[in-house]
C-alpha cells in the first residue's frame, strides 16, 4: 500500500543544525603529547567523589594539532560498569569537528587491569573511527593513583 503525504506533512520534520562554539581560544587549549598529559587533564575534570564510587566514561576530543577541543561525559554507571554507546561518542566527535579522540573510564575498584569488555569496546570504537576518519589514539583506565594506557601497552 502506497502512502501519500501532503505538503504540510512533508515540512513537519526536525531541522538539524550543526554548530560548534568554543569559549576557549585555540592558543589556550591544552595539547596532548603523552598519555600522562591526557591523564592529568582527565583527573582535573573527574568528580573525585565518584572516582571510587561509580564508573564513568569520558572522551577527550582533539583537533589536528592534538589540542583538546572538548571533553564529553558519555555515561555514568554503577559500581562495576557503565554503558559507552559508540553512537554518542561519534556524535560528540563529529559535532566538535574532532579528528581524534581519547577514550577514558575509571574503575572504582582502583584496578588498572582492562577487562575483556574494555578491550572489545576499544577495538569496536577504533574500527568505527576508521570509517569516519577519526583516530582513536588511546583508551585510559584511570584511578586516583595512576592509569593504564592501551596505547602505551601496545593494545590499540
Amino acid at each position: 500500500m502506497e502512502q501519500t503525504f501532503s505538503m504540510e506533512t512533508l515540512y513537519q520534520v526536525a531541522e538539524i543544525e550543526l554548530v560548534y562554539k568554543s569559549k576557549v581560544k585555540a592558543s589556550e587549549r591544552p595539547k596532548i603529547i603523552t598519555s600522562k598529559d591526557a591523564y592529568k587533564i582527565l583527573l582535573q575534570t573527574w568528580d573525585e567523589d565518584k572516582m571510587e564510587l561509580q564508573e564513568q566514561f569520558k572522551i577527550l576530543l582533539l583537533n589536528r594539532g592534538n589540542k583538546v577541543v572538548g571533553i564529553y561525559e558519555v555515561s555514568t554507571g554503577g559500581i562495576t560498569g557503565t554503558v559507552a554507546d559508540p553512537r554518542l561518542i561519534f556524535t560528540a566527535a563529529l559535532k566538535a569537528n574532532a579528528v581524534a579522540l581519547i577514550l577514558a573510564h575509571n574503575h572504582p575498584s582502583a584496578s588498572l587491569k582492562p577487562s575483556n569488555a574494555d578491550t572489545t569496546l576499544t577495538q569496536k570504537i577504533k574500527e568505527g573511527g576508521k570509517l569516519l576518519d577519526i583516530n582513536v589514539m588511546d583508551h585510559l583506565i584511570i584511578c586516583n593513583e595512576g592509569y593504564y594506557s592501551f596505547a602505551d601497552e601496545g593494545c590499540i
